[in-house]
């Protein structure tokens, strides 16, 4: 039997996302409330600027005052749009303490602050969900924590910001260069006025910690991330990559150590083969490639941002929160219990390929080689081109770590024959 007296949300935030969040709440509420057992209200929408109209949300509901809103103590859930780190911490463990369950889209708080979170949740005996905080659309968060929970997850490898695949997939079908990629995200509406979370991999970098606790049962904080952007990535080296039968993706990569005993988490740009799944992710789309013991290779695939696949992501969680609510349950909490240790860079083991600029005459090979050896990383291919005295020398190695591959640029770096490093990249996916 329905219940007939509405559980209340409020909204923190009206914008692309809060909106669609709103208009769903509205146009579907019908299916909603057969879904979770009771009808769903929105009892009061916060927001910066009152006057802004806002299409199917009463005026009546707004309000500046989001404190007030989440204080309120008949609250059952509290919708978190707003982003960033305050007020959005304070708000969320306000409402806990008011006794609301949260669902949040935050990724970078999550990332920062997500074992806290979850200990004011568990200590007030509600909910933090955040399905859309990671990759939009796309269900990830719950079948790591849930569908694989009696599984042993290995590796986490994904693109997870849609800027940034759609700039990487110009460059490489068009041959438009960095700038000229990144206008035409901008002009599209994919990359922000100012694109530097994107580009430079920060927004990738909160979804990997995200997603690196969550597989590894492990607590993974933001600085423990590995980032790199990939501004410098040029044409060439998609040359280079196709070359190689590769292209280039800016990748989350979260890994647990061969000897189980450690994790890693890292962004960057990297050559991936053809023939993986992830190669053929086009445009603003988002892709994640999870490989565990049991059930093998999976791979979840979909919008990755915007304003409708979003609200998708928050509304699946609010309707998991207001059915734990209406049971007086709970749903799964911060799983942290293995406390790997993080590993850093320089411990990852992984391919590399390297393009030197050197000098065209007899002999600079073998020094190269040398350089290699004498810093124990293993070459696997090596082409060489050139004329006028000056010449290209492409080297990819088997697996070495980065520290290993450090000293060996640094080694090159001081050889007469060798003019300049052109590009660093790592080679994943094989």
């Amino acid at each position: 039997m329905m219940r007939t007296r509405p559980l209340k949300v409020a909204l923190l935030g009206c914008g692309v996302v809060g909106s669609e969040v709103a208009r769903i709440m509205t146009t579907h509420a019908a299916d909603l409330a057969a879904r979770i057992g009771a009808p769903v209200e929105l009892a009061g929408v916060a927001v910066r600027r009152p006057d802004k109209v806002r299409e199917g949300i009463d005026p009546a509901l707004v309000t500046t005052d989001a404190t007030a809103l989440v204080k309120r103590g008949d609250i059952d859930a509290v919708v978190e749009v707003i982003g960033g780190i305050e007020p959005a911490r304070t708000l969320i463990t306000t409402a806990f303490a008011h006794g609301a369950s949260v669902v949040s889209a935050n990724k970078a708080l999550i990332a920062q602050d997500g074992a806290a979170l979850h200990a004011a949740a568990d200590e007030h005996g509600r909910d933090l969900y955040y399905e859309a905080a990671v990759a939009g659309a796309i269900p990830l968060i719950r079948p790591l924590r849930e569908s694989l929970a009696g599984d042993k997850v290995n590796r986490v490898l994904g693109i997870v910001n849609g800027t940034t695949n759609f700039i990487l997939d110009a460059m490489d079908t068009t041959g438009a260069g960095y700038q000229e990629a990144l206008d035409e995200a901008t002009a599209l509406g994919y990359a922000e006025a100012d694109p530097t979370a994107d580009v430079e991999g920060f927004d990738a970098a909160a979804k990997a910690a995200i997603l690196a606790g969550i597989a590894f049962h492990t607590r993974v904080r933001l600085d423990d991330v590995h980032r790199e952007g990939m501004t410098e990535v040029t044409a060439a080296d998609f040359a280079s990559a196709r070359r190689m039968g590769c292209t280039i993706k800016l990748l989350a990569i979260c890994e647990r150590a061969a000897d189980g005993a450690s994790v890693t988490a890292r962004v960057h740009p990297a050559m991936i083969p053809l023939s993986h799944p992830l190669a053929n992710v086009r445009e603003a789309y988002n892709a994640v490639f999870v490989e565990s013991e049991a059930a093998g290779q999976l791979m979840f695939y979909g919008p990755g941002a915007g304003g409708s696949p979003t609200a998708s992501a928050v509304l699946g969680d609010l309707v998991a929160v207001c059915r734990n609510r209406l049971g007086g349950a709970t749903g799964p909490g911060e799983s942290a219990y293995a406390a790997l240790p993080v590993s850093p860079m320089g411990e990852v083991v992984t391919r590399y390929h390297i393009s030197l600029d050197v000098a065209d005459k007899p002999g600079v090979l073998a020094q190269v080689a040398t350089v290699f050896a004498e810093h124990g990383v293993s070459i696997d291919t090596v082409r060489q081109s050139g004329k006028d005295g000056e010449a290209s020398l492409v080297v990819v190695t088997h697996r070495a770590s980065d520290a290993a591959l450090g000293g060996t640029v640094e080694a090159l770096r001081k050889l007469d024959t060798v003019r300049g490093v052109a590009s660093i990249m790592r080679v994943e996916g094989e």
